[in-house]
């Protein structure tokens, strides 16, 4: 399934002329050998730009379009056509002691003299003349000189009198010319029935058969290009199918003839995703651990960028995101950037996070655009809730998840699992997990502060028990967007008891250094019985002292604490103060003393606070 529509969106794409076709890649290049057109390189120019990123500066590599060769990366003497690192293009072997950069050289500069033999444009000549000429013994000296910071590592290309190489149309003639003569050699060999001596090596094995993602009889691919981009992977990149021990074959088959995908269709998938993973519009991150990636079937990108929009939540265009949001929720089409957004548009999400070679899926959904964004404004409305006037109206998916976990720790990240069952909570409009709720109710137990209980927090809590339990606790949701005095629920009630109490502190001792939600929230929220006589008898003092100084602030107070203590039902087997909340009343709690406190920063119709 996720490679089908892969497929189909790298289809959709090539039709665009957005993707590069068979034979080529896109990959990040670092320098550029600026030759002339006598083949002399004149100087080595550094591509990319610096971004400072927390303090430490971090450079952002170009990504180009360049010929694609096939065969594994680290088993090859030749170079990649037009783009390689300096071990291959220049002989620099970077100090070390293998001394196979010259070997390496040999084999690059052979190669192109086939790929170029009939080819004459001023481009070729070029690159032949400097080929030709130049020493690779003298690399490292000239690359001193230079003052150049190239390593093995980063890929290079060539500049011919200011143009790409890889950008001339004759060389772009000569690259696809010699693939044909190639394919077309290979293809006589395997008709003649021609057969070298002795066992083949393992890379040349050749296998056809049934493509599952195609259904076409093709060649089968033996391994899947690697794909680069995502955390925690090796830097050469990750496969998203491979078999990679003995224990995963079956019937004899190894590698990746255990799940037979032709060489087209590999070929296919493998440069959409990897195109995907490119796209800042098309793609978010949570966190180090989970990437996720989305597109729409017609290949506009468009969809990604609006989607990513609602997903981060981003401040300066909130008002168009939500406008758009629900038009096309409300099954209405819209315009947006110049594209009009089709409801009924297939719209996939990918989740992919990382484990050394290998790329783990946490996720995969298709739906319509329109259903998925259905979901998405539901959620939002599960979210709404009072707050500050400046607070965010749709706040960032990756924000919200960030509130279960320690700021304080080395690792901030998200968990991939908890970020991926998230999102399908959402999009499908499910349950969402159990880890959510609980990572928020331990972050409260264990953080201080005026970020102990925000504005993120309740929202979550309300939106969780909405959903996950319905009507056994909040009844409709938008009875909780602000206090509801008239709601009978015990632990809600108790938790606007404690706000009250909180208030009642902070006007008796304004320099206060630890309030009593400091000392006390966490003992009242879980056992109100233990906690609460000594926070009435307190209660007493600190009124005693207002009375004295806002007469009036006491006597709004104590109504306030009369009327609540009136709305607990008191019984022989239940005092007014249970001796345990359970986990979904610690939550009620918890938005009941949000709610009141919400209350109190209230303006009156005189533009005093409360």
């Amino acid at each position: 399934m996720i490679l089908q529509e892969l497929v189909k969106y790298y289809e959709a794409l090539a039709e665009r002329g957005e993707i590069a076709l068979d034979g080529w890649r896109y990959e990040r290049v670092a320098y550029s050998l600026e030759l002339n057109a006598e083949g002399k390189l004149l100087k080595i120019l550094s591509l990319g730009s610096e971004d400072k990123i927390k303090k430490r500066s971090v450079r952002e590599l170009p990504l180009m379009k360049v010929p694609q060769k096939e065969g594994a990366q680290n088993h090859r003497k030749a170079a990649i056509f037009l783009c390689d690192n300096a071990e291959h293009m220049l002989g620099f072997s970077d100090g070390t002691s293998d001394g196979k950069g010259q070997e390496y050289f040999a084999a690059t500069k052979e190669e192109l003299m086939d790929i170029l033999r009939d080819c004459d444009g001023p481009g070729a000549s070029a690159l032949k003349k400097f080929f030709q000429s130049w020493d690779p013994s003298r690399a490292e000296e000239f690359l001193k000189k230079k003052d150049s910071k190239i390593t093995k590592a980063g890929n290079l290309i060539f500049s011919i009198e200011g143009k790409y190489a890889q950008d001339i149309p004759e060389l772009q003639q000569a690259w696809e010319s010699w693939r044909k003569k190639q394919e077309k050699k290979k293809g006589e060999e395997k008709k003649q029935g021609k057969k070298k001596q002795g066992k083949k090596k393992q890379g040349e094995i050749k296998e056809y058969g049934r493509c599952l993602v195609t259904g076409e009889f093709s060649e089968i691919a033996r391994t899947h290009t690697l794909i680069k981009g995502i955390k925690k992977t090796h830097p050469n990149g990750a496969a998203l199918v491979s078999f990679n021990a003995p224990a995963f074959y079956s019937y004899g088959k190894e590698q990746s003839f255990n799940a037979p995908v032709g060489k087209r269709a590999m070929f296919s998938y493998t440069t959409a995703l990897q195109f995907l993973l490119t796209k800042t519009e098309q793609k978010v991150k949570f966190g180090d651990l989970l990437c996720l990636i989305f597109w729409a079937e017609s290949g506009e990108k468009e969809y990604g960028g609006f989607f990513s929009s609602c997903l981060e939540g981003k401040e300066d265009n909130q008002e168009i995101t939500g406008n758009v949001l629900r038009n096309v929720a409300g099954k209405q089409g819209v315009d947006y950037k110049g594209v009009h957004l089709d409801p009924e548009q297939n719209f996939c999400i990918l989740g992919l996070s990382g484990h050394e070679g290998r790329l783990a899926v946490r996720l995969f959904l298709k739906n319509s655009f329109g259903d998925i964004l259905r979901n998405f404004q539901r959620f939002y409305e599960e979210l709404e809730i009072a707050g500050p006037e400046w607070a965010e109206e749709q706040p960032a998916l990756r924000k919200l998840l960030e509130e279960t976990v320690n700021q304080n720790s080395r690792d901030k990240s998200i968990p991939p699992a908890l970020g991926s069952e998230c999102l399908r909570a959402i999009l499908v409009h499910g349950k969402f997990p159990a880890s959510l709720y609980y990572g928020i109710l331990i972050r409260i137990r264990a953080d201080q502060g005026k970020n102990k209980i925000n504005r993120r927090r309740a929202a979550l809590i309300k939106a969780i028990l909405l959903r996950n339990y319905g009507e056994l606790y909040l009844g409709k949701g938008e009875d909780f967007v602000a206090l509801n005095e008239n709601c009978r629920d015990r632990a809600y009630i108790l938790g606007r008891e404690f706000a009250v109490l909180e208030k009642i502190q902070g006007a008796a001792n304004l320099t206060v250094n630890a309030t009593i939600r400091d000392r006390y929230f966490n003992s009242a929220c879980g056992t109100p019985a233990m906690v609460f006589p000594l926070l009435f008898r307190l209660k007493e003092s600190h009124l005693r002292k207002i009375r004295n100084e806002n007469p009036g602030l006491a006597v709004f107070c104590e109504r306030i604490l009369t009327e609540l203590q009136g709305m607990l039902e008191v019984s022989e087997s239940v005092g007014a103060f249970p001796s345990r909340l359970s986990l979904n009343e610690q939550g009620m709690f918890i938005l009941g003393y949000y709610h009141q406190r919400q209350k109190f920063y209230e303006k009156k119709e005189g533009g005093e606070v409360r």
